[in-house]
């Protein structure tokens, strides 16, 4: 028995193949132009043609054109044989003379044309028949599968400008073989098998394929490179993904029995994951990335191996449905032996946090079988074709990807915490930016500045001149002023600052470490040319250029005032007038004026001033207001907006992350 080598091979590659393992038409066709044909074109042309076109074949050879090469003899001569011609002219084949003789000679050379142009025909008839092969149809995801590998595109498109790319650098390698594995053929199933030195994993290889393909030995290491092998046509292209060349690519043997059960897998053959060779661990790790399953072969003495249960096993838990792990060299194993190391094989596999495919559950097929023996083969070949006819093992391997995926960027996306900005921080924070622009005080000037003007306008003429005059008096404090004012610049500052800092850590708490310092960023962004912006807003929203607004009372205490002024004056007058003898004497009225205006005047003062604090009150915290909401909305456009973008990005993150996940996240 012999394996075929694969259509897609090159010559070269079948000439090694065929001086390994002699086929059962070793020394057949050469074929056109120096190539030789598929042991398949040989038995074609045998099927078609009679026995001798193949013989002919084999003899005569053709150019790329369809021309023979004319050869001396058909047969070799024998010279003693009297049959044969003696004379030098007809063993070379020169002699033509006679009209017999040159009819023949036509008639024989026209018909090895005919029959060299008729294997030509057929020959490329085949070969066009191999090449022309109905591609296989591209593998197609499901609705849930690829709404998880949307959603994880647009987790990572989302999400490039907050983490470094190391971090979606998996997740971006999911979907790069997610689209890649779409694209090539549903109809096979790429299973490796990978196993540790020894393990005998090229045994079980070459068990699989009934014929021995995959070197075996006692030398360490035997595999040096990956090698496959193909139940059926049109695996190329998933084969040159996985970086085979045509040199390592085999087929089973011809049973029509085994190619039934075991259509559509291709099988690979790996290295030792445990190799003294870096380039072989390297290999093994690069196809158990590409692969749609694998079987894990392990032996009674290395099933427990750390590397193994620690490096491979535990860290694709996940993808038990893809997953096959096969104790094999239990012909070493006395007794029950086998079973209780089968038994502690899926004690370990439990331990690792692997799903076993037991009374009908989803997980790991676990069996024992000897590849030496061939005790357990035909098991281990049912469940396998099973698993391939399935055709959903690529599916099943994507979606352990995205999962696998998912949990690795979980701590940059969920912590389980409700996160967000209440509105309790938002006030709490316009109430600090609205301190730090001293709008309490502002409102409580206005006030002042109201009854001031109140007081100015309703008040006696004697009061107004006498504060006029103590405040001509009062010396000047302009540099006491001025340091007072810097002061109060740099505590404002301060207050801005550690406003914006509350707030930031308000917003960030509970978020994934990459997104609160992206929103710490943006506080501090934000908080650059506030200060100043808000001194800008407290000048423009501070008190009202000119006067305050009168009430409409303020007339009539204004006119009360005055006649309270005039009646002084009168009295006043009269007195001086009967003083000097101007008037006649009569000291009743003119006192009784001057007592009116004296008393009356400042009656009207005390009545404004009461009259004035409600109106003062308000026109105070209209102006406290005022620059309250002007505060409040820089610090809202400069800190918060900002805050909430990036709060609003985390969320949309959030939501897709869930999506990836297939399941809600809660409040982290």
């Amino acid at each position: 028995m012999t394996a075929v080598t694969d259509q897609d091979h090159t010559d070269e590659h079948t000439d090694e193949m065929d001086h390994a393992d002699p086929s059962p038409v070793e020394g057949g066709s050469e074929g056109t132009s120096g190539n030789r044909l598929p042991v398949e074109d040989a038995k074609a042309a045998e099927e078609v043609g009679d026995p001798e076109d193949v013989d002919d074949h084999a003899r005569v050879p053709t150019d790329t054109s369809g021309r023979t090469e004319s050869k001396a003899s058909a047969d070799p001569v024998n010279p003693t044989d009297p049959s044969n011609p003696t004379d030098p002219e007809e063993a070379t084949g020169s002699w033509d003379d006679g009209l017999i003789a040159r009819r023949v000679n036509e008639t024989t050379a026209a018909q090895q044309a005919a029959a060299v142009e008729i294997r030509a025909s057929r020959a490329q008839a085949v070969h066009a028949a191999h090449h022309t092969a109905p591609v296989p149809a591209p593998l197609a995801y499901d609705g849930p599968l690829r709404s998880r590998l949307d959603a994880l595109r647009e987790l990572v498109g989302l999400s490039r400008t907050r983490l470094d790319s190391g971090t979606l650098a998996e997740a971006g390698r999911v979907l790069d073989e997610a689209a890649a594995r779409r694209r090539l053929s549903g109809q096979h199933t790429v299973v490796a098998i990978a196993g540790a030195t020894g393990s005998g994993k090229s045994q079980l290889f070459n068990s699989l394929a009934g014929v021995a393909i995959s070197e075996t030995g006692v030398r360490r290491p035997t595999t040096a490179a990956p090698i496959a092998c193909s139940w059926s046509d049109g695996a190329a292209t998933l084969i040159d993904r996985l970086g085979i060349p045509g040199r390592l690519r085999r087929r089973p043997l011809q049973s029509a029995e085994m190619e039934a059960q075991l259509r559509g897998l291709v099988l690979v053959d790996l290295p030792d994951h445990d190799s003294a060779a870096v380039a072989h661990r390297e290999q093994v790790d690069r196809v158990l990335a590409l692969v749609d399953a694998v079987i894990w072969v392990v032996d009674p003495e290395k099933y427990a191996d750390a590397i193994l249960h620690e490096r491979y096993l535990r860290p694709m838990a996940g993808h038990a449905e893809v997953m096959f792990v096969v104790l094999n060299q239990i012909d070493r194993l006395p007794g029950e032996a086998a079973d209780q190391v089968l038994d502690d094989l899926r004690r370990l596999l439990d331990e690792d946090g692997i799903a076993l495919g037991e009374y009908g559950e989803p997980g790991a097929t676990v069996l024992s079988l000897s590849a030496l023996t061939g005790d357990g083969i035909p098991e281990l070949r049912e469940v396998l074709g099973q698993f391939v006819a399935d055709r959903g093992a690529a599916a099943r391997r994507i979606s352990a990807d995205v999962d696998a995926a998912a949990w690795r960027l979980r701590p940059v996306y969920a912590t389980g915490r409700r996160t967000g900005l209440s509105e309790e921080a938002r006030d709490e924070f316009a109430a600090r930016l609205a301190d730090s622009v001293g709008a309490t005080a502002a409102g409580e000037a206005a006030e002042r500045a109201w009854l001031r003007n109140a007081n100015r306008a309703c008040g006696t003429p004697w009061l107004r001149l006498w504060r006029w005059y103590n405040d001509r008096r009062e010396p000047a404090t302009g540099r006491l002023q001025v340091r007072v004012q810097a002061d109060e610049e740099a505590t404002a500052r301060q207050r801005v600052e550690q406003a914006v800092r509350t707030v930031a850590d308000r917003a960030s708490g509970g978020l994934p470490a990459p997104w609160a310092q992206a929103v710490r960023e943006a506080a501090v962004r934000g908080a650059q040319g506030l200060p100043e912006a808000l001194d800008e807003l407290a000048t423009r929203a501070g008190l009202p250029v000119g006067r305050p607004p009168r009430p409409g009372w303020w007339p009539a205490a204004v006119l009360a005032q005055a006649s309270m002024t005039i009646l002084q004056v009168v009295g006043g007058l009269w007195l001086v007038g009967q003083i000097i003898g101007f008037m006649a004497p009569n000291l009743g009225v003119p006192v009784l004026l001057m007592v009116a205006g004296i008393i009356g005047g400042p009656l009207v003062e005390w009545s404004c001033r009461l009259a004035a604090r409600g109106p003062a009150r308000r026109y105070g915290l209209d102006a406290e207001r005022r620059l309250r909401e002007a505060a409040a909305g820089c610090g809202r456009a400069r800190v918060l907006d900002p805050l909430a973008a990036e709060l609003l990005r985390y969320r949309e993150v959030r939501e897709q992350y869930g999506r990836v996940t297939g399941a809600g996240i809660g409040a982290g």
